[in-house]
């Protein structure tokens, strides 16, 4: 019954695809902070750029933004990630896509987290000398980011499934060697079932986990 499955490097295309997960988390994490950041700065020039970022990028799909990164980023304007194989090249310029798409998401993630935090104690940071930055490092994002474990892990889950739109470019991930698979074996249920599954066996134990690390990290007031 799997005997067409033979072949094909079935673990090594879903392995790519946690790889584009965890790399893209990861800077997703960093650029959306930096976003939240800018959102609830004092400065009207970071706030205004934070917003006009999320807004124009969240309702762009993510499939031109993809193809963006190959067609106008590597191909026109010459940017190849400080790579020379092709196959690295379109591996960084897919994560770098959904970074930039998956951080607009991040961003309002924790701006809401930042603002379950109490104005008080906010002022009363302030009223003893801390700078904003520091308000926000030491006071504001631990709590903000306990009370947005559950949002995050959507974010997260979410990104795993996107990292499909990666095939647009040649990223040998799993959506890839499913459409290779369709087009060479007359078995397409039997193949959707298999990559249907196997991407629940990605995302499901993220979210009990994420959901069991929402519990012990709640903010309790």
């Amino acid at each position: 019954m799997f005997d067409f499955l033979q072949g094909y490097d079935l673990l090594g295309a879903f392995w790519v695809t946690v790889q584009l997960t965890v790399y893209s988390a990861i800077g997703s994490l960093i650029w959306g902070t930096l976003l939240a950041a800018m959102r609830v700065s004092p400065v009207p020039l970071m706030r205004g750029f934070g917003t006009c970022y999320v807004n124009i990028v969240r309702n762009i799909p993510l499939t031109v933004i993809i193809v963006f990164t190959s067609l106008g980023l590597f191909q026109t304007l010459g940017v190849d990630m400080g790579a020379d194989r092709f196959t690295t090249i379109n591996f960084r310029l897919a994560v770098l896509g959904l970074t930039a798409y998956t951080s607009a998401f991040v961003c309002e993630a924790v701006r809401s987290g930042i603002n379950t935090v109490p104005l008080g104690q906010v002022e009363a940071a302030r009223a003893i000398g801390l700078s904003f930055p520091q308000v926000l490092r030491i006071v504001v994002l631990p709590q903000a980011f306990r009370s947005v474990v559950g949002p995050l892990a959507n974010v997260l889950i979410a990104l795993t499934k996107n990292t499909t739109v990666a095939a647009a470019i040649g990223v040998a991930e799993a959506a890839l060697l499913m459409r290779e698979m369709i087009e060479n074996e007359a078995q397409l249920i039997l193949i959707s079932a298999i990559f249907a599954v196997g991407f629940i066996c990605l995302t499901l134990p993220t979210g009990l986990f994420f959901g069991w690390v929402a519990k012990k990290v709640a903010v309790k007031r």
